[in-house]
């Protein structure tokens, strides 16, 4: 049998989107089987690749390059709709990552649980998202995208809290932020099928955004580290980006994130780059 961190691998080298996510969903079916009869699988030790496997298509561009299309239109829809599924894939292989490339550092079972489940529903979210493009008489690949969603992944290659900070804490948690907009955007186009699967994506990036914060928490408790100090510095140390209002303080609250993580960082990015604040 398999290690964890094998599986992880697996998943990771495996460049067909569809594959990758079948095969995903099969290793965690197999690891809650083990857990459920007391056996729980070895974590194990594995080396993952830098970057994982991806398909031929779709072409990735800078984002500068990515050409703009306006939701109103179904061209758009279907770009907004090919975009999620691309960060979705993106998620699929994060969640892999960080089982085989942190399994040198001792965990609670109760992580393991955590990650492939949440692995588990980004590889549901990203079939659904398929399922909508096809519907269309599109596909994942059919269109460009963004060439840069793997760097928050190499710049924590080497630091397990930075990789929680910055994945789940700071980029699934602006998921719960523009989710319900674009809902709404389909809803006013009056594709059910669409809604449907980001209400489903909606519901379960809460819990990855919570498993985020409580196994940072955890960390810093280790450590004996303040988890709001740490956040900030490592937030300020590796994301590239500015966090920017509005925030769906309700969503993230539930998620464990209170405002003082996030709202000082934000009014640091808009004091020095200039937008929106509190006022």
């Amino acid at each position: 049998m398999a290690t964890l961190a094998e599986m992880a691998v697996e998943v990771l080298t495996c460049a067909d989107g569809r594959e990758k996510t079948a095969l995903g969903r099969r290793h965690a079916a197999t690891w809650f089987a083990a857990r459920a009869a007391g056996t729980p699988l070895e974590i194990g030790r594995a080396t993952p690749p830098d970057r994982p496997a991806r398909p031929d298509r779709p072409e990735l561009l800078a984002p500068r390059d990515m050409p703009r299309r306006r939701p109103g239109t179904l061209a758009g829809r279907q770009a907004l709709l090919h975009a999620v599924a691309h960060i979705e894939l993106n998620a699929v292989d994060l969640h892999w990552d960080i089982i085989a490339r942190f399994a040198d550092v001792r965990m609670p079972l109760g992580f393991y649980d955590d990650w492939v489940k949440a692995a588990d529903e980004e590889c549901k979210h990203f079939n659904l998202l398929c399922d909508c493009l096809e519907a269309q008489g599109s596909h994942y690949g059919a269109l460009p995208a963004h060439a840069g969603m793997w760097r928050a992944a190499e710049d924590t290659a080497s630091d397990f809290m930075g990789r929680l900070a910055v994945v789940p804490m700071v980029l699934e948690a602006r998921g719960l932020d523009v989710t319900p907009q674009m809902i709404e955007i389909f809803r006013k186009a009056g594709d059910d099928g669409a809604i449907a699967a980001l209400q489903v994506i909606y519901a379960e990036e809460v819990g990855h955004v919570a498993y985020g914060s409580k196994w940072f928490h955890f960390l810093c408790g280790r450590h004996e580290t303040d988890p709001k100090e740490a956040f900030h510095d490592l937030v300020r140390r590796y994301f590239h980006g500015a966090l920017k209002p509005p925030f769906n303080e309700e969503k993230r609250a539930e998620a464990g994130l209170p405002p003082d993580f996030y709202w000082p960082l934000a009014e640091e990015a808009a004091a020095t780059f200039g937008g929106n604040s509190r006022k």
